[in-house]
């Protein structure tokens, strides 16, 4: 895979990323105002929206979810290359700074398929992480949600809204931040403060993060639905009428999963989950010691291939408690996304939109593929 070059160079630091990229063709999508309407004319896109997502006209509900789009460059060059919805990633109210690199490491899983099963024993026991990136992709995802500054990333969140072409939304992602000493009243407080920083920019949207690790070592917001409920709460006094949609990590029980539901949707607060982000795993080298350097980071989240039958599962979940409660929700299905047949599945098991970020890394051209098989 030497001659191809994902639009996130993972040999690169976040912070040269941040400031340099994107690369590959999503770097070529931005060179120039010719080959930008070049880019736009070839995005597949359809004459008149067809599509929506939480509410909003697109052409396709297919995009790319928060992770790999740092900045609004890289968001511009998603919308070139043909993905209706681009999500900023997730920032907030204060600056964060990033894991030690490397972020991301190829991962092996040891099933024929490269397939990950949450609640397996390989999670605790090790999987295989090296530099060797070969398809089906998989991948670690140990950043530790960096932001900027709100006076960095509010400007650039604007400009990222502007550019946005007929038929294209941009999604900003946001989550609050835990610090020491912080109440959990003041906790809550900091969700809706990004929040409205968020609206500020002009967004018609959000999606709010509750699935990295931000309660401390390996444990999740997402996994205690009733301080999600109240979270959502006072996010929604901050943000009025704005649809929100929040991103969830793999729940592997029913009930705790519709409880999510009725403690959010069923309170009028939350109109839509993402699911899933990443399925946590003990990553090792080929001797069996610890992949990612540094205290903490023996565990990481993987994304790409190997979770897409988490994701699924997930979503087919979901769309089962919509139907069973009567509320309604949308379903944003992410996953292991890396075909158009992919795409194809998380519709069929319920989801209104699907996004791809492994995928669409190592393949820029996936959303006109997908575009082109429908």
């Amino acid at each position: 895979m030497s001659d191809f070059e994902p639009f996130y160079d993972v040999n690169r630091t976040y912070e040269d990323n941040y400031a340099q990229g994107p690369f590959g063709a999503f770097a070529q999508a931005l060179a120039g105002d010719e080959a930008a309407s070049a880019a736009s004319a070839d995005s597949g896109s359809a004459a008149t929206p067809t599509e929506t997502f939480l509410g909003q006209p697109v052409n396709l509900a297919f995009g790319i979810p928060a992770g790999p789009l740092l900045n609004s460059r890289y968001t511009t060059a998603a919308f070139r290359m043909g993905f209706d919805l681009a999500t900023y990633k997730t920032v907030r109210s204060r600056a964060w700074g990033c894991n030690p690199f490397p972020n991301v490491l190829a991962v092996h899983p040891r099933s024929a398929d490269g397939s990950l099963t949450p609640g397996s024993a390989e999670l605790d026991e090790g999987v295989l992480a090296d530099t060797n990136y070969d398809l089906p992709i998989s991948i670690s995802n140990s950043f530790g949600v960096p932001s900027q500054d709100p006076d960095v990333w509010q400007p650039d969140m604007k400009a990222a809204i502007a550019a946005a072409g007929p038929g294209q939304v941009l999604v900003p992602s946001f989550q609050g931040s835990r610090v020491e000493g912080m109440s959990e009243d003041d906790y809550i407080a900091d969700h809706a403060t990004t929040a409205r920083l968020v609206k500020e920019t002009g967004a018609k949207l959000m999606v709010m993060n509750t699935s990295c690790p931000n309660e401390g070592h390996n444990r999740l917001l997402c996994h205690n639905p009733l301080l999600v409920g109240r979270i959502t709460e006072a996010v929604k006094q901050a943000i009025g009428d704005t649809p929100l949609m929040i991103k969830l990590a793999y729940i592997p029980s029913d009930d705790d999963l519709e409880l999510m539901v009725r403690s959010t949707v069923g309170r009028g607060t939350v109109q839509g989950f993402s699911t899933i982000n990443t399925i946590s795993a003990r990553l090792v080298d080929k001797d069996g010691n610890q992949a990612l350097p540094g205290a903490g980071r023996d565990r990481s989240g993987v994304c790409g291939n190997a979770i897409r039958g988490a994701g699924l599962d997930m979503v087919a979940r979901l769309a089962a408690i919509r139907e069973k409660t009567g509320l309604d929700f949308a379903i944003n299905g992410v996953g292991g996304v890396v075909s158009p047949a992919d795409y194809a599945a998380y519709k069929k098991a319920g989801a209104d939109s699907v996004m791809s970020a492994t995928g669409a890394m190592w393949d820029a051209e996936l959303a006109h593929k997908i575009k082109a098989s429908l």
